[in-house]
Parts: C-alpha cells; structure tokens; sequence
C-alpha cells in the first residue's frame, strides 16, 4: 500500500514526469530529489539576506557552543577546504571571527558576531517558514513522522558515508 502511494506521489509531482517507474520507489533517488529542490528553495530566498544555506548552517551551528573549525566542519559535513572558504566569507562579511582555542592553541574556534547573530534569526524565519511550506504538503500527522525518522536515520543508519573509491560529492547550494 505505501509503496503505491509512493509511486503514485511520485508520479504526480511536478517535473516527475522524466522519472522512470524504478526511480519513483528508489529511496536514495527521492532523497536526491527533495534536498535538491528544497536546497535551491533556501538557496534563493537566503540571497536575499547576502548569506548561503551553507553559511546559515555554520552560523546556526556555531552559535549553538564553542566549536574549533575542524568540529564544524565535521558537524556540518564539509571538507577543510569548503570551510575554510565559507569561513573567510563569513569574516569578510563581519558574521563570524576566528579566535585562538582556549584548549589547542593550534586551533581555531569559530565565534559568531552579533551581526551573524542578527543574520541566524532573519534566516532562521526564512528557513521555517519554506520547511513549513513544503511540509504542509502532508498530512499533519504524516509531517513529524516524516522529521522524525529521517532524524533518526541521519544520526544512526546514514550517520557516516561508506568509504569507496570513487566518494560522491555533495551538491553545493550556490
């Protein structure tokens, strides 16, 4: 039954019109599809506040505690070199500084500035209200359900990438 509403769903959404039948009930395909589109959504309406998803995600998370860039990196699931890019983009906007770490003094710890502060709280109105948006598609009682598991699924089954030799990249929200 819910492999058939899958399917039917998928059939019915626009631009699904190209998916061949496998695809409709392919897990990882309609994964790739959704954080596509609702990552060019974000990505469009956080130009607005001169900021990426990428840059809202790193700010929101390092307001959250005191994290050295290597820990944000990880958190945020970017390599050293995107972050270090995002990071000098964020310090050249006057969102974010980099201080020596209390503990390491190897390391640097990522503050947020009251500006990025300022830049968190507008995007975070942005970004709640497009995923209440997109979540109004379902049924209310199917929206926390929805959350919920793929919660759970990212912190336990999809927490890490296999290793593989060729590793497949993420798509960037410009």
């Amino acid at each position: 039954m819910i492999a058939s509403m899958t399917t039917e769903a998928a059939r019915s959404a626009p631009g699904s019109e190209a998916a061949s039948e496998p695809l409709a009930c392919d897990l990882g395909w309609l994964l790739g599809q959704a954080s596509h589109t609702l990552a060019t959504e974000q990505t469009a309406a956080l130009e607005r506040l001169g900021i990426s998803p990428r840059s809202y995600c790193l700010l929101t998370t390092a307001m959250g505690s005191e994290h050295t860039q290597i820990e944000l990196a990880q958190k945020v699931g970017l390599d050293k070199t995107t972050m270090v890019v995002t990071l000098d983009e964020l310090e050249a906007a006057g969102l974010a500084e980099r201080r020596p770490s209390p503990d390491d003094r190897r390391a640097r710890v990522v503050a947020v500035t009251d500006a990025g502060r300022r830049k968190v709280t507008e995007g975070r109105e942005i970004v709640e209200g497009i995923q209440a948006d997109v979540l109004a598609a379902l049924p209310d009682r199917e929206r926390k359900v929805l959350v919920d598991a793929l919660g759970r699924l990212v912190a336990d089954r999809l927490a890490h990438p296999t290793p593989c030799s060729q590793p497949v990249r993420r798509r960037a929200p410009r």
